[in-house]
């Protein structure tokens, strides 16, 4: 009988820290159209179009074989993010800035390196918290930097985890917002556009279940996109300057989601999403030049 394996430690996932990949893609046309028609914007993209902030997550897609998938539907672990063994992976935030809009149509490359592994104990266990740092480039050098927060976590017990806290009210009123329903599928036609298996956006029973949510997960980056859409329409003409967001709350499909926003300053805005209860599940600032 084999030992079972022991899980890796702090200093075996530290190995992970510089290592890089890097990923060649070209800006093409449809998946910038097919989100926008998964959105239910009339915008058609042509080659030359800025790409709209945060739509590159349409791009440099992995392509794991389906007997490379653990129980989840993501990738088995190791390659290039560390082998963590906790179950639960979640995106739980990013920061991003751009040095000029990436350009639909265009040949572009991704290096991507581990810049932290982190290990902390939280209120409902240990926790690993991972930040990978990727590079966009196009012709004339880096176009775009980010800085991605995957945190790992163990189970919950079902249904406990997409509930409202009510210690994350928004403090003050939105000076724009708007509000809609995400239902099953936006959840399928977003995970099919970013060849996302992870169960939790369409597998209800496994959603619930083994990963103890209320319901099926609105993508993290979905939710990111719509806020970052919502200043879009506020401010069609604007260049981007930077973005940061952080993940507070699951959102579950066919609950109510306002998104909000307000300036804070020349060019600075604040966005949150809110849940059907009030509560906070996502916050944002923006940075914008107008023109």
């Amino acid at each position: 009988m084999s030992k079972p394996q022991t899980p890796p430690t702090i200093a075996t996932l530290n190995e992970w820290l510089g290592r890089q990949e890097s990923h060649n893609d070209q800006l093409t046309l449809f998946p910038a159209n097919a989100l926008a028609a998964a959105l239910d914007h009339d915008q058609r993209f042509a080659e030359g179009d800025a790409l709209p902030a945060l739509w590159h997550w349409l791009y440099f897609l992995s392509y794991a074989k389906q007997s490379e998938l653990g129980s989840d539907g993501h990738a088995h672990r190791g390659g290039f993010l560390p082998p963590v063994s906790l179950p639960r992976r979640m995106w739980a935030g990013g920061d991003l800035r751009w040095h000029r809009p990436l350009q639909l149509g265009t040949k572009v490359r991704r290096l991507s390196s581990i810049q932290s592994i982190e290990q902390k104990q939280g209120k409902s266990g240990e926790l690993v918290f991972v930040k990978v740092l990727h590079e966009i480039s196009d012709a004339a050098g880096v176009a775009m930097q980010e800085v991605h927060d995957i945190v790992y976590r163990g189970h919950s017990l079902p249904g406990s985890l997409g509930k409202s806290s009510s210690n994350s009210q928004p403090v003050e009123p939105p000076e724009f917002s708007r509000s809609l329903v995400p239902d099953s599928v936006l959840l399928f036609r977003y995970s099919a556009l970013t060849f996302n298996g992870h169960r939790i956006h369409y597998d209800r029973r496994y959603t619930m279940e083994d990963e103890g949510y209320a319901g099926l997960i609105v993508h993290g980056p979905l939710v990111a996109t719509l806020l970052a859409e919502l200043l879009r329409e506020h401010r069609p003409d604007a260049t981007w300057l930077s973005f940061r967001f952080k993940a507070l709350l699951p959102m579950i499909e066919g609950e109510p989601l306002k998104l909000c926003g307000k300036a804070t300053g020349k060019g600075h805005y604040e966005l949150w999403a809110e849940n059907a209860h009030g509560a906070m599940t996502m916050t944002a600032s923006a940075s914008i030049e107008h023109t």
